[in-house]
């Protein structure tokens, strides 16, 4: 199994309406592929900014590139991410685990 993590972060002020945008586009995205195996999301406040962690699962590197393209460490982004004045990382990390146990 593939894990795909990306970090985001926004001013506190588009918390809430950022989380809701994060449901919506990159959650409910990569949930429609074939081979995703969940998504979770972490939120994090620092100061005046929250951080978003999104984890996504996936059965191979096919099903990652069929969310993300042939470009796969490259964050996926959406249209309306701008309005929430999101600060998102360029690249995001993936790695081969054999499984996922919660702490």
């Amino acid at each position: 199994m593939i894990v795909r993590t990306w970090h985001g972060c926004v001013p506190l002020k588009n918390a809430e309406g950022f989380a809701k945008h994060l449901e919506e586009t990159g959650v409910e995205h990569s949930r429609s592929i074939p081979g995703n195996k969940g998504a979770f999301v972490r939120r994090e406040t620092q100061g005046s900014w929250e951080h978003f962690f999104l984890a996504t699962y996936w059965q191979d590197l096919q099903s990652v590139k069929a969310f993300a393209g042939e470009n796969y460490h490259v964050a996926v982004t959406y249209p309306d991410d701008e309005e929430f004045e999101l600060l998102s990382d360029p690249y995001v990390f993936q790695h081969v685990v054999e499984a996922v146990s919660p702490l």
